[in-house]
């Protein structure tokens, strides 16, 4: 046998190596950039609502959060957020982000549902005045989810925002009224999602519950993402939650752009809400709302 016959004969009689299988999801995101896993992880849960839920919606608040939130759904869907972004207004924000939500509606082509919230008259009048005031969005999300009967809402809250919102799940159920019960919450492990919400009422998705604040800017500032001017200083002030005008108001800070706030942020011991009124009232205030369905 030639040298050539040999070496082939040799090659021919080397066993098939098993194919090497693909890491977990867990251990890939690890491996990646911190954004690119947030934003990963995001767009993994948008995907899984749309797939598993029949009627949909944005909840658009026009702040940053809610705007990384339609960033990445443009993302997850090539270009396009395939569900309405609701805007339950209470008429009270402040004219710039009502200039963005007409401009930005427009350019991002949203399907935009702006429904109006119940006058302050027909609140709980037991509730302090910011509570009482906030709870109005409560009562005009009802009305939507009356209206348009969505049986999954897309809202952008955070764990570290508040003690209250840290206990939340990416999958929320809420009851027939929308209410929240803490007690009663599913568990979540290894990105396996309870995604069917109550007979007759709906689920709450939270892509962004698992990022902070500093994430957040940092992913705004690597995307490009249009911010409200509201939200760098002017004279020593700016806001770094954005609220009704009435409830919400600037802290002192000298952070005149994004790479300014996250180096602010790196030393602060401010609270991001520090600027809203409903934060300072009773204890049990944010948390009879979060009973009773605010976001």
């Amino acid at each position: 046998m030639t040298l050539a016959a040999r070496e082939i004969a040799s090659l021919a009689s080397v066993p098939e190596r098993a194919p090497v299988p693909e890491p977990p999801l867990a251990d890939q995101l690890r491996a990646m950039d911190h954004l690119d896993a947030l934003e990963a992880q995001s767009i993994y849960i948008l995907r899984e609502a749309f797939a598993r839920l029949k009627k949909l919606a944005l909840l658009w608040s026009l702040g940053k959060d809610s705007n990384v939130m339609i960033w990445l759904a443009r993302k997850a869907f090539f270009g396009r957020v395939p569900f309405p972004a609701l805007h339950v207004d209470t008429g009270k924000k402040f004219p710039e982000m009502y200039a963005f939500r007409e401009h930005y509606a427009t350019e991002w082509d949203l399907d935009l549902r702006v429904d109006p919230c119940p006058p302050i008259e027909t609140i709980d009048p037991t509730l302090p005045p910011a509570a009482r005031s906030a709870a109005r969005k409560t009562e005009g999300l009802k009305l939507a989810l009356a209206k348009y009967g969505f049986d999954g809402l897309i809202a952008g809250i955070r764990r570290d925002e508040e003690a209250t919102r840290a206990k939340e799940r990416v999958f929320s159920p809420r009851g027939l009224e929308g209410g929240w019960d803490v007690r009663d919450q599913p568990a979540e492990f290894w990105d396996q999602f309870n995604a069917s919400p109550p007979p007759g009422a709906h689920l709450r998705i939270h892509p962004i519950l698992h990022w902070t604040e500093g994430d957040i800017w940092a992913y705004t500032k690597r995307e490009g993402i249009p911010i409200i001017p509201l939200y760098l200083a002017q004279d020593g002030k700016r806001y770094r939650s954005l609220g009704d005008q009435d409830i919400t108001f600037p802290v002192s800070s000298n952070a005149a752009s994004i790479d300014d706030i996250l180096i602010e942020l790196a030393t602060t011991r401010v609270p991001e809400r520090a600027g809203r009124a409903l934060d300072h009232e009773t204890e049990d205030a944010f948390e009879r709302l979060r009973v009773a369905g605010y976001l």
